[in-house]
């Protein structure tokens, strides 16, 4: 029965697509088909090969020294806010953790490691193979090839940047491509604060490890919802072979970098803060209908529960459990991932099966939601003004394609555990 539903989970996800496309008879489904297949293969090669898992083994020690590091400067700075010795006995465990002073921190520096890297071409070599597989397999240009696997590892603004010349030949459907895949993947620096965000709920599992394999997993998937949606032939490509350079040397990556991830931390803060509100003051209004689902009173969570639980049991979850799972989705999808991943930690003990939280946790990978709309289209915009009256035409066609992908993801993932 698993396997019946994963496959009707496969043709399911697919079709949920199909309306929101703008020429049905132009849909390639040998491209759509090989999108699907070149995931499945994939995830086996990230999820079961001994080198590959050992090198995620490297990458969580790795990352464990970053988080000491980060530490390290936020006890400087805070002191016991920002992880320094504690003048009191915690009540529980995680109880002391403050999401300003000991998760923001891990972003600012994350993106400066990030951005060394890059400057060093440790980052683009990986994007550039990686690209070159998603050019072949798809039929896209070099420039879509390169924005899109970069979005694995810098944010989903920073990587339209690294195209910047060619923003203006695109198509419409090379900017859905940009804009879908910047939605379905978690950049590198959000993703190591989202790891501390859930080391007590998932400290079984190594979570670096799946954070990045549903980025990698998700950009294929959004090329073909992209590919569903606005079918096209056209092909924008580089004018050389070369990476396009970000950073003129080391200490340029280092503040340039620092200071893009002040920014995105500021920006997360204060939209984690802001929707938090929002929804307690809709919860507020809803809660006065008298009404009642399944026994509980409404409110936001319960409403997207409802809307996204048919999609949360064709991602491979229980029906049984598929409610709680779809909250999460539409938390995601309606505020920002950093809530949906938050209220995933704050889960009671079984309300989710192992297998069904880590599905979970795929799906809520990606910035897929109504404020990355804002952020992408303005982004993308103050790069090439003449583009933003499509950019606002394909938006909604992005979003829904960026969520579906992170579901697919959590899909494929299904098969494997």
């Amino acid at each position: 029965m698993q396997y019946i539903q994963i496959l009707i989970g496969f043709i399911g996800l697919i079709a949920l697509a199909i309306p929101f496309s703008n020429n049905l008879k132009l849909i390639n489904y040998k491209h759509v088909a090989g999108g699907i297949l070149f995931q499945v293969v994939l995830a086996a090669l990230l999820l079961k090969a001994p080198l590959i898992t050992s090198f995620f083994e490297y990458l969580s020690n790795g990352v464990e020294v970053l988080k000491v590091a980060t530490a390290e400067g936020t006890s400087f700075i805070f002191g016991y806010l920002g992880g320094g010795e504690s003048p009191y006995v915690e009540s529980q465990k995680g109880s002391a953790i403050i999401f300003a002073f000991n998760i923001l921190p891990f972003i600012i520096v994350m993106s400066c490691f990030t951005a060394v890297l890059w400057y060093w071409r440790v980052l683009p070599t990986l994007v550039k193979g990686f690209s070159a597989v998603c050019q072949k397999l798809f039929n896209i240009g070099g420039p879509i090839g390169l924005g899109s696997a970069a979005n694995v590892f810098v944010g989903q603004v920073e990587a339209p940047l690294l195209i910047r010349p060619y923003l203006k030949d695109l198509s419409k459907k090379e900017l859905l491509i940009l804009m879908t895949t910047g939605m379905a993947t978690v950049a590198g620096s959000v993703m190591i604060a989202l790891v501390s965000m859930l080391d007590m709920k998932f400290d079984d599992i190594n979570l670096i490890q799946h954070f990045l394999i549903a980025s990698i997993l998700s950009v294929p998937a959004a090329i073909v919802y992209a590919n569903i949606m606005i079918p096209s032939n056209h092909v924008t490509d580089f004018e050389s072979s070369n990476t396009p350079r970000v950073y003129e040397s080391t200490m340029d990556a280092i503040t340039r970098g620092t200071s893009d991830g002040l920014n995105i931390a500021l920006g997360v803060g204060s939209i984690v803060l802001a929707f938090i509100a929002l929804v307690y003051v809709a919860d507020s209004i809803i809660g006065l209908i008298p009404l009642t689902l399944g026994g509980e009173s409404l409110s936001i969570q319960l409403i997207l529960g409802y809307m996204f639980a048919p999609i949360a049991w064709l991602m491979g979850v229980p029906w049984d459990e598929a409610l709680v799972s779809g909250k999460l989705l539409g938390i995601k999808t309606a505020l920002n991932e950093f809530v949906a991943y938050g209220e995933l930690a704050s889960l009671s003990e079984g309300a989710l099966s192992d297998r069904s939280r880590l599905i979970t946790l795929y799906g809520l990978c990606g910035f897929a939601n109504f404020s990355s709309i804002g952020i992408l289209v303005s982004g993308i915009s103050a790069m090439a003004p003449e583009k933003k009256p499509e950019l606002i035409e394909v938006s909604f066609k992005a979003l829904v394609g960026a969520t579906l992908a992170s579901c697919m993801t959590g899909l494929v993932l299904s098969l494997y555990i």
